[in-house]
């Protein structure tokens, strides 16, 4: 009989407010009064200094009387090293609230810290090996967006690579380590180079597939799924030809959020296998992480497609207009993934692992530092994770 796990049982709370829109800087205002006085104010690499983005967010912060600290260099992969300088420098200074402005990577390094700050424990043995909730008083975090693929800024997720042992772990914290608010306005977004941007776009599309192919019943999330790959589609190949398209970037800007703040998994089992490959991967090349899920996601579907099969097929139709006359279900859903390799390729995608410098010698320690997952439709061996990788060279 068939398992009916349509909407089963789940509680649906997002406590992030967001601020969208070209005047959503002015959120700041009305939110940063409610915090503290000691702001650590984190950020990356300083192109937010060249921009002007760094500018706006000091002087509304001065202006409402916040004391200012500053945490920069968040690398894009960050490592347990920065979150042991980030402890140190937001327990010298007090802070009361840390406001991170950047992207994915800034993001999930605020919560991480959130959440490490007043921990007596090692972080990374306590969120990433044991995957244990917090037990300790959280700072809040709010945060400024300035390029998009993650979804960090409304979700308790927090991805951490560790150097020393090659591995680079998510921690999904509960929603009390949520930014209390997010700003997004897409003309901060608009100044990112192009190879930035697609791999932005595609980290968008690979959060809706981990959570899309998963599951056989009637999934009212499945149908919002496809709608908002087909949106993403269209939205990204405008951005392409003209990355200052304003209304192709915030509608990028939407679904990135959408796509990760815990909304379309409710009543779904869900993958993350490509997750799990993609960042073994960066664990060991430091690529950036839209383009590792590229370089992975097509090898990997092809070889789980025959397990999932009419998902695929049902993807190939609805998602990317495939005719499905006259073919199998298998067909129908390899000419799905034909299709969409020859997308991600003209709109500059990394489609093998080889281009971030992976060599057949590094196969072995790559498929060591890949977690397995168990909510696709195949659970992989240590073998299929190895036979992947080589497709994927």
């Amino acid at each position: 009989a068939k398992e009916i796990i349509m909407l089963g049982n789940f509680t649906y709370c997002n406590p992030t407010r967001l601020y969208f829109g070209k005047d959503a800087l002015d959120g700041l205002n009305k939110e940063l009064p409610k915090f503290g006085k000691n702001v650590l104010f984190v950020y990356g690499g300083g192109s937010i200094k060249k921009n002007g983005i760094y500018d706006k967010v000091l002087e509304i912060c001065v202006k409402i009387g916040k004391n200012v600290f500053e945490d920069a260099g968040v690398m894009p992969n960050p490592t347990t090293d920065k979150l042991h300088e980030g402890i140190e420098r937001a327990r010298a200074c007090k802070a009361d609230f840390i406001l991170a402005v950047g992207g994915g990577s800034v993001c999930d390094y605020a919560k991480a810290l959130s959440a490490s700050v007043h921990l007596d424990d090692d972080p990374w043995e306590k969120y990433y090996v044991r995957s244990e909730a917090p037990n300790c008083e959280i700072v809040p975090v709010g945060c400024v967006l300035t390029m998009v693929g993650t979804g960090s800024e409304m979700n308790g997720g927090a991805v951490i690579t560790n150097t020393a042992q090659k591995l680079k772990i998510g921690h999904v914290f509960s929603d009390e380590v949520f930014p209390k608010f997010s700003v997004l306005n897409p003309e901060f977004t608009i100044t990112v180079p192009k190879y930035q941007m697609v791999a932005g776009i595609f980290d968008i599309m690979s959060h809706i597939f981990e959570q899309y192919f998963s599951g056989t019943d009637d999934c009212s999330n499945d149908y919002i799924m496809e709608g908002m790959l087909r949106s993403l589609i269209h939205s990204a190949n405008i951005a392409v030809e003209n990355p200052k398209d304003y209304e192709a970037r915030s509608n990028i800007m939407w679904l990135a959020t959408w796509a990760l703040n815990t909304f379309v998994e409710k009543g779904k089992t869900t993958d993350w296998e490509v997750h799990m490959l993609g960042q073994a991967v960066g664990a060991h090349t430091d690529a950036t992480h839209g383009m590792t899920l590229s370089a992975v996601s097509l090898p990997y579907y092809r070889y789980i497609l025959p397990y999932g099969a009419e998902r695929f097929a049902r993807h190939a139709v609805n998602v990317w207009g495939v005719n499905p006359k006259g073919k199998s279900t298998e067909e129908i859903g390899e000419e799905g993934l034909s299709v969409m390799e020859k997308w991600m390729k003209k709109i500059g995608l990394v489609t093998s692992i080889s281009e971030l410098g992976v060599t057949e010698e590094d196969i072995d320690a790559v498929a060591d530092s890949t977690l397995v997952m168990k909510g696709g439709y195949k659970v992989l061996t240590k073998d299929n994770i190895k036979a992947i990788l080589r497709a994927s060279l």
